[in-house]
């Protein structure tokens, strides 16, 4: 099995829970570029973020 080997700009993390999601965006460095906690439906998850990316 071949394994992708790239580094990345961005990470994304999403700790979902029942009701609620917690969603975490870092780059390379570790540093928070966005962090929200939102509902757990599709279509609060799929809309643009109001919170700004440094």
């Amino acid at each position: 099995m071949r394994f992708y080997q790239q580094q990345h700009g961005f990470y994304c993390g999403v700790d979902l829970h029942a009701k609620t999601m917690h969603v975490r965006v870092v780059n390379q460095a570790g540093d928070t570029l966005a962090h929200q906690n939102i509902e757990t439906r599709p279509e609060r998850f799929l809309q643009p973020s109001r919170q700004p990316i440094k």
